[in-house]
C-alpha cells in the first residue's frame, strides 16, 4: 500500500497549467524563458524587490509579472518567517512523535539554495533503541516518484532523441496493455502522469505475492483498463513502466540510469534503488507497522524493487534535500546547468485532475504533474509535493514552495500516521503566517489512520451459525490456474489446508472450514495488513471442484473499484 500520489495534504487546491506565483524577492541566477516561469512560479530575475499593492484592508498582496503570479503576502519578511519556522521545527517534530507514538524521523529544509535544517529524532529501530541521526537512510515509498521524474528529465536533456511524448513501445516492444490502440500510443508522459486507465493498485498484487518487474509488466495486458487520458487512476506499477522504458531506451536497469543520472551528480551518497542496498545499511531505519493506538512494532520488512521507480528508493532527508536544492535552482546544480529547465517545468505542469468536489464550487482543484502533486497554497503560491508510505511501516514526504525558493521533507519509520504531513503542513503555515491556522496533528492522523485498517471480505464477520460443513480436504486438493496469477497450487497435510501462490509457490496461507465450499484465508501484504480475512470461493460441478475465486486478489485496493476477474482460478491437475 502506497499513499495516494493525489493527497497534496497541506495545500489548498489546485492551478492550471499557466499559473504560478510570485517571486517574493529571492534573485535566481540568469533569465528564465517564460514557459518555465509560469510553470515553477519563478518570475525574470530582475534583482529587485517584488512590487507590493497595498489596500485600506491592511491585507498585502505581492505582485508578479503576471496577476496569475500575484500572491498574498507573508506576515513578515521572507527570511525571518523561514528562520523562525525552522526555530519551531524541532518542538513540532518531537511533539508530533510523542503524540502519535511514531519511533523516529529524520528532518531537513532547503532555503536560498541552502541547508538550513538537518536533524534526526526518536529510534530508528525500536527493538535496540538505535538513535536516528542526519545519516540514518529511511525506504521512502512513494517520495520516489518525483525522484524518478527527475531522473527522466535528466534522461531528456542528455538524450535529443528522448521525450516525455514517446510512446512506451518504442523502448518496450513487447509491453502490452489491455487495449491495443493505448498500448500503441501510451506514452511516457502518461504513465508518468497516471492516465493510462490503469487502475489504482493494477498490478500491486503480483508484487505482493512474490513476482519480479518482469513477470508484473508482462501481466499487465490482463487488467481491464478505465478510459484512456481522461481519468486519473494512481498506479505504481505504471509509472514502473515509463521509469522502464527510459532505462531501456538507454540500454540500462533503472537502477543503473537513477544512479548514474541523479544519484551519483548530486552526491546523494546514501540513496539507493535496490532493497539489498538499504538492508547493507549499518544506520538504517527499520519499518513499524501500526499494532493499535500509539502502538507500533518491527514486524515486517518491505521489498518494493519491483516497483523501484514508483516506491523502492532509499534515502536520507540530507540526500533528498540535495534533490530539492537541484529543483529549485531550475535544474542547476552548483550553479551549472545540469537539467534543461523547460523539461523540469513541464515535469511540474498540471497534467491530471486528482482532486476537488464538483458539488462544492468553494473546492478548489488540485492536479498532478509528472510524479508529483501541484497545488497552491493558501496564499497562493505553487506548491510541488509528494507523499510516500508503506503500511508496512514508512511514511514520508517532500513539499517545496519555489515562489519561495524553499523546501522541507520529513522522513518517519512508523507506518502512515499523518506525522509527515502534519509536521509540514504546520511549517508552511508558520513560513506565510506566523502560526498554525487547523490542528494538523489532530486532522492528518484521523484522515490516515484507514491506511492500517485489515482487508478482505470477511473482516470482522464469524463463520454463520448454520454454516454447511466443507467438502473432504481431497475435494480442494489440486492445481488451479489464472492467466494472471499462475498457478495456485492446494495441498493437505495433516488435515490442514494450504494454498500457494507466487514464485516457486512461495505465498502460502491455511484455508479454513467458513461456510460449505467457501474456505477462508488471511491474506498478508502491503495492502493486507494484520486483522486481514478473506473468502476462497470453490466451485462445484457435480461431485468435483472446478475452480475457485480468491476474493480477496479478486479486486484492487482503491475503494469502490469492482471485481475484476483476475482472482478467478481454473482446475488444471
Amino acid at each position: 500500500m502506497q499513499c495516494r500520489g493525489s493527497a497534496d495534504p497541506w495545500s489548498s487546491g489546485g492551478n492550471d497549467m499557466t499559473s504560478s506565483s510570485t517571486n517574493t524577492g529571492v534573485v535566481r541566477g540568469g533569465a528564465v524563458a517564460a514557459a518555465v516561469a509560469l510553470s515553477l512560479g519563478i518570475t525574470a530575475c530582475t534583482g529587485e524587490p517584488p512590487e507590493e499593492a497595498s489596500f485600506s484592508s491592511g491585507v498585502p498582496v505581492v505582485l508578479g509579472d503576471e496577476p496569475s503570479q500575484d500572491a498574498v503576502g507573508l506576515y513578515t519578511d521572507r527570511d525571518a518567517a523561514v528562520a523562525a519556522a525552522v526555530d519551531a521545527l524541532p518542538e513540532l517534530v518531537e511533539k508530533a512523535l510523542e503524540q502519535t507514538g511514531v519511533p523516529g524521523a529524520s528532518v531537513a529544509v532547503v532555503s536560498n539554495g541552502e541547508v538550513v535544517f538537518e536533524e534526526g529524532y526518536g529510534v530508528r529501530d525500536v527493538t535496540t533503541d538505535a538513535p536516528v541521526d542526519v545519516d540514518t537512510v529511511f525506504p521512502i515509498a512513494s517520495l520516489s516518484k518525483p525522484l524518478s521524474s527527475s531522473i527522466v528529465a535528466k534522461a531528456i536533456t542528455d538524450d535529443a532523441e528522448l521525450s516525455w511524448e514517446d510512446p512506451v513501445i518504442e523502448y518496450l516492444p513487447d509491453f502490452a496493455l489491455n487495449d491495443p490502440y493505448v498500448t500503441e500510443h501510451a506514452k511516457i508522459a502518461d504513465f508518468f502522469s497516471h492516465r493510462t486507465g490503469i487502475p489504482t493498485g493494477g498490478g500491486d498484487d503480483l508484487e505482493d505475492v512474490g513476482f519480479d518487474v518482469e513477470y508484473i509488466m508482462s501481466r499487465m495486458d490482463q487488467i481491464p483498463l478505465a478510459s484512456f487520458r481522461d481519468t486519473y487512476q494512481y498506479s505504481n506499477f505504471g509509472l514502473t513502466v515509463g521509469g522502464e522504458a527510459v532505462a531501456a531506451s538507454r540500454g540500462q536497469t533503472w537502477a543503473e540510469t537513477a544512479q548514474e543520472l541523479l544519484f551519483e551528480p548530486l552526491g546523494m551518497t546514501s540513496t539507493t534503488t535496490v532493497h539489498d542496498e538499504y538492508l547493507a545499511a549499518d544506520d538504517r531505519a527499520a519499518m513499524h507497522a501500526r499494532t493499535g493506538e500509539g502502538q507500533y512494532e518491527q514486524l515486517f520488512d518491505r521489498d518494493a524493487d519491483a516497483e523501484a521507480p514508483a516506491g523502492g528508493v532509499a534515502s536520507t532527508a540530507g540526500d533528498i534535500a540535495k534533490w530539492m536544492t537541484m529543483v529549485l535552482a531550475d535544474g542547476e546544480v552548483d550553479g551549472q546547468a545540469f537539467i534543461d529547465p523547460l523539461v523540469l517545468a513541464k515535469t511540474y505542469s498540471a497534467h491530471s485532475i486528482t482532486g476537488g468536489d464538483a458539488k462544492n464550487l468553494t473546492s478548489r482543484t488540485s492536479h498532478y504533474g509528472f510524479g508529483t502533486n501541484v497545488g497552491a497554497t493558501v496564499t497562493g503560491r505553487v506548491s510541488i509535493s509528494h507523499s510516500g508510505a508503506f503500511g508496512w511501516g514508512t511514511a514520508t514526504n517532500a513539499t517545496m514552495i519555489p515562489d519561495l525558493d524553499l523546501g522541507i521533507v520529513v522522513l518517519t519509520n512508523g507506518a502512515p500516521s499523518g506525522v509527515p504531513e502534519a509536521i509540514v503542513s504546520e511549517f508552511v503555515d508558520l513560513v506565510q503566517f506566523g502560526e498554525e491556522t487547523r490542528p494538523w496533528l489532530d486532522l492528518w492522523p484521523s484522515v490516515f489512520a484507514h491506511f492500517s485498517d485489515p482487508a478482505g471480505d470477511l473482516v470482522g464477520e464469524t463463520a454463520p451459525a448454520d454454516a454447511a460443513p466443507a467438502g473432504a480436504s481431497s475435494d480442494y486438493v489440486g492445481t488451479y490456474t489464472s492467466p494472471y496469477f499462475g498457478d495456485f497450487v492446494v495441498t493437505e497435510a495433516n488435515g490442514t489446508l494450504t494454498g500457494a501462490l507466487g514464485p516457486d509457490g512461495g505465498y502460502t496461507f491455511e484455508l479454513d472450514p467458513w461456510d460449505g465450499d467457501t474456505l477462508s484465508f488471511v491474506p498478508t501484504g502491503e495492502n493486507a495488513l494484520p486483522g486481514s480475512l478473506s473468502s476462497a470461493v470453490f466451485v462445484r460441478d457435480g461431485d468435483r471442484i472446478t475452480g475457485v475465486t480468491l476474493t480477496y486478489f479478486n479486486t484492487f485496493p482503491a475503494p469502490g473499484q469492482e471485481p475484476n476477474g483476475l482472482g478467478v482460478f481454473t482446475r488444471v491437475g
